[in-house]
């Protein structure tokens, strides 16, 4: 599996309607078939700060989720809708296929 973690610094005057100016590449994205989630949250601490999560089944989905027109399009749209260059983490977690339970909580009762 492929994890990434977006730190995306939105202009403030876009942080508000973020969701929908991505809507189309996030729905999108989702669509493929090699994609495992995408999510975004806004940040707590600054609200003009959404942070990305996805994940992707493996290398040869990652390649096609680049290849893809609606990565190239987003990717050309984006430096218009940032504050400041976005920051990443990218891993490789070999035999991952998504989230699995946490064994430290559990629902009580």
């Amino acid at each position: 599996m492929i994890l990434i973690v977006v730190k995306w610094p939105v202009k403030p005057e876009l942080a508000d309607s973020w969701p929908e100016k991505v809507r189309e590449f996030t729905d999108a994205v989702r669509a493929e078939p090699g994609n495992l989630f995408f999510e975004w949250s806004r940040g707590v601490d600054d609200p003009d700060e959404w942070t990305l999560v996805e994940g992707f089944r493996d290398d040869e989905a990652g390649k096609v989720h680049v290849a893809s027109d609606h990565f190239r399009k987003a990717i050309a749209e984006m430096p218009d809708y940032v504050s400041d260059t976005p920051k990443i983490i990218y891993v490789e977690a070999p035999d991952v296929s998504g989230f699995g339970p946490m064994a430290e909580v559990q629902p009580r009762g």
